[in-house]
């Protein structure tokens, strides 16, 4: 049994990246009359690409990045000073 911990790290741009795709996916979810954070919400919980819509190519925007890649951005974005 290997009791070290794993470490995860995402870069900056990476960061930026998810960050101006968030934003993308959140105008094209709202745009379509969707609340935009509770499906984003279910696309990280679920993983399932329906929760997006393809409006403004959304859905294959925020498929550029796993949703553990994402929930870490918005971890270190939330906690960060």
């Amino acid at each position: 049994m290997n009791d070290r911990t794993m470490t995860f790290s995402v870069g900056n741009q990476t960061e930026r990246e998810i960050r101006n795709t968030l934003m993308l996916v959140y105008d094209a979810l709202k745009e379509k009359g969707y609340n935009p954070i509770n499906q984003i919400v279910g696309y990280i919980l679920s993983e399932d690409p329906t929760y997006i819509t393809t409006h403004n190519n959304a859905r294959n925007l925020i498929r550029k990045f796993d949703s553990d890649t994402i929930l870490q951005s918005l971890v270190k974005y939330y906690l960060s000073e």
